[in-house]
């Protein structure tokens, strides 16, 4: 009997490796660099020709590694709200053998540490624009990434409150919840250092003022749906 032939794969050319790291790398600058544009400028002014020429790379770039300045900006969108908060960090907390009190101050305290962070990134600033004026690119910003953290957060509150799924209760707790997190993004660093310098100095202490503040109403909201 022959023995059976066996296919062996030939190792990868080095050449061929490294010209996809390099095309990964730059696909990744790019995205950077037209955060940075759409921060600065909005989906409607932010101009492909501007994101190229900030990134050093060709126009055809854009097409290539997105499929377009459309597709682009949702890419933006999502990767913004990922460094806000990213579902993988979400669900490392909730594995925890620990207090569903304590999973929230972890969740909240990451946040607010990004959005108050002395190095500006143009992930809030993208979130914030695309809240304050949706696009018609809004819809993938809330399924792609807001929409799957949420339903990790309802788990969470739903713990917390000792509610069912559809409690109308569970729903408010979350929004009142996140209502804060939403205030941070929309105060400029420049109106907290004057108004508010409190906050603006003690991000970890904003954090954890604004967990015993969330639990304190989340308490209250907890009792009276479970009396009526």
């Amino acid at each position: 009997m022959l023995p059976m032939a066996t296919s062996i794969r030939k190792p990868e050319p080095v050449a061929v490796r490294a010209s996809r790291q390099d095309g990964e790398a730059t696909k990744q600058h790019l995205l950077d660099v037209a955060g940075q544009v759409f921060a600065e400028r909005g989906f409607a002014d932010a101009t492909s020709k501007e994101i190229c020429a900030r990134a050093g790379v060709n126009m055809a770039a854009v097409n290539y590694h997105f499929g377009g300045r459309d597709q682009l900006y949702e890419t933006v969108l999502v990767e913004a709200h990922h460094y806000l908060l990213k579902l993988e960090d979400m669900q490392a907390v909730m594995a925890q053998t620990i207090p569903a009190e304590q999973k929230l101050g972890m969740i909240l305290g990451g946040i607010v540490r990004r959005a108050m962070g002395k190095h500006a990134h143009w992930g809030a600033k993208v979130v914030l624009r695309e809240l304050m004026a949706p696009t018609v690119h809004a819809p993938v910003l809330v399924h792609k990434a807001i929409a799957p953290k949420a339903m990790v957060m309802l788990g969470l509150v739903s713990e917390i409150l000792g509610l069912p799924p559809g409690s109308p209760g569970l729903q408010r707790g979350l929004f009142f919840l996140m209502s804060p997190c939403l205030a941070l993004l929309m105060a400029p660093q420049a109106m907290r250092e004057k108004l508010f310098p409190s906050i603006n100095d003690d991000p970890d202490g904003v954090a954890a003022d604004m967990v015993r503040y969330a639990l304190a109403g989340l308490g209250a909201l907890g009792a009276h749906y479970k009396s009526v």
